[in-house]
């Protein structure tokens, strides 16, 4: 693709985002900018989270998976075990949320458990969210090094930071109320981008004996669901659904990120409306995301076009010379949106967490608070470009394989102690909060790196568990620690 068509691009779009920003900050107190006012439209919120829930990980990493044999459609398992996860969310831990009235949903272990145990799940989430930021924007910042920047001699660390100081200058004021609406915007390019792509796609591979594309598709080595055969390896049905549930619990119902926008509806009957609405459309979009995946494998086989690994497989196809240049611009409009819908309410969650969380009472004073979380919003963006720096360097693995490892290891405690929190009544003492949950991620960690396929272990050997190897359940078993530990170590209270 032409350099210039895609600076054009990009100066265009973040234009319209800053424009959008100046409209909507123009109250730019601290209410506004955590939780909107709480005057956000539930339609609004739920179609923004789209975006939000799927990033540039998902518009890239998502159509990747679907080349390896094993993997095929397998993730639409982990898919509808999300959907089970958010109605959970919906009408168990919402309730909670909009009950006790908070801007930060780790307020609720204050109240149940103290303070300490506050500041255990703000810093899991800041782990989380920091490593979880860092990987998507990682994989957008990989793409545009490889279709603009390497062409200029620009080093990936100036990228880097150039995504982030873009981020930041249209969420420094508006926060979360601008977030709502830029996040709209971005998930409408998305969607038009991946449906118009398939569109154009589909209609330039050849026919195949008069099947339409969908049968060439449901019949061809792309597109098997359902693994029930091997219990042992880390896509059997079990794994993905259930561990779906537990990825949506933890990375959506309790992330302040995703959070965050519910907690900015009106009132909890549209943070509801907002949760269904999205659970229901992810469901036909992470499908689409599939479909499109085998058929970019179908392209790029008709086309010899090659690519480093699967991550790059879309972005390989878009800027080949002999791919349509609008592909080329729709590829770049659905990835820019899908990135930045997730990183810009990342970067105004973490900001939030950390002031509301983390931040001394005498820096939250009337006079200081704005420049307090202005220099917390300073900090974080930082704090980002460092992680994804790191992570560029150290890593290899898929993205979307990345990060549901990451969430594994750090949203399961903080399912197992709100769940202990929620089911229980039981009384424990507030610092054995913290020592569960790292005990927890210890023993997870152990297991993990000493199984079949992990680190620890030769390749094709078995592990420390035999032939099992471990999928999307690392969340399920850290949960199950955490929550275990707590239940041993804690007493019931008497009944006067």
């Amino acid at each position: 693709m032409n350099p210039i068509l895609v600076v054009s691009i990009l100066v265009l779009y973040f234009g319209l985002l800053v424009s959008v920003s100046f409209f909507t900050s123009k109250a730019n107190g601290n209410d506004g900018f955590f939780i909107g006012e709480r005057q956000s439209p539930w339609y609004l919120v739920a179609f923004g989270m789209i975006g939000a829930s799927l990033s540039g990980v998902t518009f890239l990493s998502v159509p990747g998976w679907v080349g390896n044999e094993s993997n095929q459609f397998s993730y639409m398992q982990a898919v509808l075990g999300y959907f089970i996860g958010y109605l959970i969310i919906t009408y168990i831990l919402l309730p909670i949320y909009y009950k006790l009235n908070v801007v930060s949903i780790y307020e609720y272990l204050k109240d149940r458990f103290g303070l300490l145990s506050h500041k255990t799940g703000a810093v899991l989430f800041l782990i989380s969210r920091v490593i979880g930021a860092s990987v998507r924007l990682m994989l957008v910042a990989e793409v545009l090094q490889l279709i603009l920047f390497d062409d200029w001699g620009i080093p990936f660390e100036a990228t880097v930071s150039i995504c982030i100081i873009l981020i930041w200058l249209y969420t420094n004021k508006g926060g979360i109320k601008t977030i709502v609406w830029t996040d709209t915007l971005q998930t409408a390019f998305m969607l038009i981008s991946v449906c118009l792509t398939s569109y154009f796609i589909a209609n330039t591979l050849p026919s195949n004996e008069g099947q339409n594309i969908i049968d060439q598709v449901s019949n061809g080595p792309y597109s098997k669901i359902f693994f029930f055969d091997n219990l042992n390896g880390p896509n059997h049905f079990l794994k993905h659904f259930f561990g779906g549930i537990f990825i949506a619990i933890g990375m959506t119902g309790l992330d302040q990120d995703m959070m965050q926008k519910n907690l900015s509806c009106k009132n909890l009957k549209d943070a509801q409306k907002n949760m269904i609405s999205m659970a229901s459309v992810l469901i036909i979009v992470n499908l689409i995301f599939l479909f499109l995946g085998a058929l970019l494998y179908m392209y790029a086989s008709s086309n010899s076009i090659p690519f480093d690994k699967p991550d790059m497989l879309f972005s390989a196809i878009a800027m080949d010379s002999n791919t349509p240049v609008f592909i080329g611009v729709l590829f770049l409009l659905g990835l820019i949106a899908a990135a930045y819908s997730s990183a810009d309410s990342a970067l105004t969650s973490l900001t939030t967490s950390i002031y509301i969380d983390l931040t001394p009472e005498k820096n939250k004073k009337p006079e200081k608070e704005v420049n307090t979380r202005r220099t917390i919003h300073v900090l974080v963006s930082i704090l980002i470009v460092c992680v994804v720096l790191i992570l560029h360097h150290f890593t290899n693995d898929s993205a979307i394989g990345l990060l549901m490892k990451f969430a594994g290891f750090t949203y399961g405690p903080l399912i197992g102690i709100f769940f202990f929190g929620i089911l229980s009544s039981r009384s424990i003492k507030d610092k054995t909060i913290p020592i569960a949950g790292f005990l927890s991620i210890l023993i997870t960690f152990y297991l993990w790196y000493y199984s079949k396929g992990a680190p620890g272990v030769e390749k094709g050997a078995e592990g420390i568990l035999g032939a099992y190897t471990f999928g999307f359940e690392i969340i399920i078993l850290n949960a199950f620690l955490t929550f275990t530990l707590l239940l041993i170590c804690s007493k019931n209270i008497k009944k006067s």
